[in-house]
């Protein structure tokens, strides 16, 4: 069993519920964001030692839901301050960007940390296409095309052209090439059966989040098991991920007290502007393909909001408690849905970094040695 320490890189501190979006930044100190950026990026260095096998962070814009408009910068500092832990960035967005650039990025990523980067390649929230004036529309399919462009990229040795429907270059060829051969490990999320069917194709580690129910996700996975074999491969535990937010702290009842207050607040005034604007492209766009995939995501979201901590940790959509409690919640996860990896959340919206910092040593002191070999 693998786990990776994840950071959101959230503003804590913003002390009114924003209903617009993009989110206003009237009376925002920057200065204060650099000592976050500050702490934040020691967190993910102190991981490794906590026993973290792997560290990482992902992108997100225009909002206090996340501080890191571009996880590469985070990524490469990361890579020269830590010796053993893979880097996961998990992910850049792809349909928003340059795919050439993120090519070389990544593989910059690579060679410095000495082949140790996890290559999240994601779709995105649907409102921020609306942020860099792409068609939510062609998202299904830029990122098909940005993939591909980019495994090319890592993997041919001479110039190349790339005449493509979303992205033409006359001539590529990135310095340098990633470490590691044929290229770096792609992670990529399936949450739904379409998103299944091009990882699977890919060969790439399957990572699904915001789980409502260990039956929903036992389902996701068993489709993207079956959906892999007809591609003449069969994923094992470490090809699947599983992103859960997580509280560990002395006893059950701290940890409840935390994780519910922290939510609180990731809920009200963190998700509150992403809600309102994501509703609006769903009903613009065509995102989400399908019958009611569009709907099912918000009701989703509004099945999480309405649980109390421990209906949460009932259904499998959490981690929360005191040591004992945690790896047993584990052990579930990884009995239910054969998983390898666990992709953790500590910093859980304004969850102090005291508790961050205590959660990360009782993982190391009393969680680790009873869950690594699992």
């Amino acid at each position: 069993m693998k786990f990776n320490f994840f950071h959101l890189m959230p503003y804590p501190d913003f002390d009114r519920e924003p209903h617009e979006w993009p989110v206003s930044t009237q009376g925002i100190d920057s200065s204060h964001i650099t000592g976050l950026y500050r702490t934040y990026v020691d967190q993910l260095i102190e991981a490794e030692t906590s026993g973290f096998d792997w560290i990482g962070c992902n992108e997100h814009h225009y909002s206090p839901y996340g501080l890191n408009p571009n996880p590469n910068l985070i990524a490469s500092a990361l890579a020269m301050r830590t010796d053993r832990a893979k880097i996961a960035v998990m992910g850049n967005l792809l349909p928003l960007l340059n795919p050439v650039r993120v090519a070389e990025e990544y593989a910059m990523i690579d060679v410095m940390s000495g082949g140790r980067l996890i290559a999240g390649f994601l779709r995105g929230i649907p409102h921020e296409y609306i942020g860099y004036n792409v068609p939510p529309d062609e998202s299904r399919s830029r990122l098909r095309e940005a993939t591909e462009l980019i495994l090319k990229c890592w993997t041919e040795d001479e110039p190349f052209g790339w005449e493509g429907e979303h992205y033409q270059f006359p001539a590529v060829s990135i310095w340098p090439k990633p470490v590691q051969k044929p290229h770096p490990r792609i992670l990529m999320s399936a949450s739904n059966a379409e998103s299944a069917e091009f990882v699977a194709k890919m060969r790439a580690i399957m990572g699904i989040t915001l789980i409502q129910n260990l039956d929903a996700a036992k389902e996701a996975i068993t489709h993207f098991r079956k959906v892999s074999n007809g591609y003449g491969w069969d994923p094992t535990p470490d090809d699947i991920l599983v992103g859960q937010q997580f509280c560990l702290c002395d006893t059950d009842e701290e940890a409840h007290a935390v994780m519910a207050s922290a939510q609180d607040y990731f809920h009200q005034t963190l998700m509150r502007p992403q809600r309102s604007a994501q509703q609006l492209v769903l009903q613009q766009s065509r995102y989400y393909t399908g019958s009611d995939i569009g709907e099912n995501f918000q009701k989703r979201l509004a099945t999480l909001r309405a649980r109390n901590v421990q209906e949460q940790i009932d259904a499998g959509s959490i981690i929360c408690g005191g040591p004992d409690s945690v790896v047993r919640q584990i052990r579930r996860l990884k009995d239910e849905l054969g998983c390898g990896i666990i992709n953790l959340t500590m910093k859980v919206g304004n969850m102090p970094d005291s508790v961050v910092d205590r959660g990360m040593a009782l993982f190391r002191e009393r969680v680790v040695p009873q869950v690594a070999s699992l």
